[in-house]
């Protein structure tokens, strides 16, 4: 009975996300909660909630801090220079070009945002595809090829749906695919080098190479924000962010709480700015952090009432004991498609879970599931799903249809997916 209602749950989620019929807040607190008292767990929910919001605290604090921090290194112009030099670097040399998109699109990601990441990178280099008539289906696949690879990273929204749905700590779902993402970022610079080389050639007369400036209309507001003096302390203090992110020198929800408070004192001592600061940005903040939050509901009752467990068993009960140790690397493989049919907050919460607890009963650790569906559900593949508005952006800031942007960009992210895939598994990431 109890997988009748999981069942149930998850299907009811599903389907209030994907067609919106309610906000994803609403429908993960909601839907567990009435099948929840159907399913005769009502005395029991308070403490399964508890358990769920505990275990997920963590991760809302690192998000919180890190979307902060983030955005105040872009306030304060941390990525400017480097952009303007990837910029020069271009040139008028094609293949140069593509590969700065490239580049540009995963600097301007650490922020985990594909909206920012979009406004930064194509009216920076669309008025330069243009008069060398570089095709824009190049720049549009570009970003979202450089931005998709980058969202693997520990705080962008894919990581942190994992990690909370299976209530996992970032570290061991993040570092042993570290060389799973350097892989995939430099794949995207070797798609790059070709796909400029084969506008190169097709392009008859390309001229010298000159400098390009980078110039982006700002508001005074903006510019007064700029810390260009700061450049080489925000630079270094970032690094040292990652560095203890990623060696969990301490606890790895602290590291952005610091982190935040440095910068802040340092690029704007005077205390309203800072709280400017944290205003300005504290709306993107709230949002997915309320979502986090909300799945600690979700997970916990799910998890806690028993409703995955029995779901996982059911599932197991029609799978091959063979097919189990396959699991991970189907999930990897499937990943990059899935983007197209489930919507982040759909996959994560939804079937990811079921995929670990099943994955679990046939003798494969959840985690390795986790790391799986990472390398491709709404990360390659976030920028060409039609589920998520900033592809929307980013067809329309480059001109190009959609149609075309996917027919050129889809193959390409698949085939991202699949080299990190068969880096995971030299890595021992997870098993085949």
């Amino acid at each position: 009975m109890l997988a009748f209602f999981g069942f149930c749950t998850i299907a009811v989620l599903l389907l209030l996300i994907m067609t919106k019929r309610t906000s994803v807040i609403v429908a993960l607190v909601a839907v567990p909660i009435i099948f929840g008292l159907l399913a005769g767990l009502g005395p029991h929910l308070g403490e399964y909630m508890m358990k769920g919001l505990k275990g997920v605290a963590p991760t809302g604090i690192m998000l919180t801090f890190a979307i902060l921090y983030f955005s105040v290194m872009n306030d304060a112009g941390m990525f400017d220079p480097i952009i303007k030099g990837i910029i020069r670097f271009g040139g008028r040399d094609p293949i140069k070009i593509v590969i700065g998109t490239g580049l540009i699109a995963m600097l301007a990601h650490l922020d985990g945002s594909g909206a920012s990441t979009f406004l930064i990178c194509i009216p920076a280099m669309l008025p330069i595809y243009e008069q060398l008539g570089i095709d824009k289906r190049i720049l549009a696949c570009m970003a979202a090829l450089g931005a998709g690879t980058m969202n693997v990273v520990p705080w962008g929204g894919p990581a942190l749906r994992a990690a909370t749905s299976l209530q996992l700590e970032m570290s061991s779902l993040f570092n042993p695919v570290i060389p799973a993402l350097g892989a995939g970022l430099i794949s995207v610079l070797v798609i790059g080098f070709f796909l400029g080389k084969k506008e190169k050639l097709r392009i008859v007369n390309v001229g010298a190479t000159i400098d390009v400036d980078y110039v982006v209309e700002e508001s005074d507001e903006v510019k007064a924000l700029k810390r260009p003096k700061l450049f080489l302390f925000n630079v270094a203090l970032t690094i040292a962010a990652i560095v203890t992110l990623v060696m969990g020198i301490i606890p790895l929800p602290a590291v952005f709480v610091v982190a935040l408070a440095i910068a802040l004192v340092v690029n704007y001592p005077n205390v309203k700015t800072q709280q400017d600061r944290i205003t300005a940005h504290g709306k993107a903040a709230i949002l997915m952090v309320a979502i986090i939050f909300a799945a600690g509901i979700f997970t916990g009752i799910l998890k806690g009432s028993g409703m995955i467990k029995a779901l996982a068993e059911t599932l197991v009960a029609v799978v091959p004991q063979s097919l189990g140790g396959h699991l991970p690397v189907l999930t990897a493989i499937t990943s990059m498609p899935a983007s197209l049919l489930f919507d982040p907050d759909s996959y994560y919460f939804g079937v990811l879970p079921v995929l670990a607890s099943a994955a679990e009963a046939l003798g494969v650790n959840a985690v390795e599931i986790a790391r799986a569906a990472i390398l491709g559900q709404m990360t390659t593949g976030f920028p060409v799903s039609p589920l998520t508005a900033s592809t929307f952006l980013l067809v329309g800031l480059a001109g190009v249809d959609l149609a075309d942007h996917q027919k050129k960009t889809i193959p390409l992210a698949f085939l991202v997916t699949i080299i990190m895939t068969v880096v995971a598994i030299i890595t021992g990431a997870f098993r085949i």
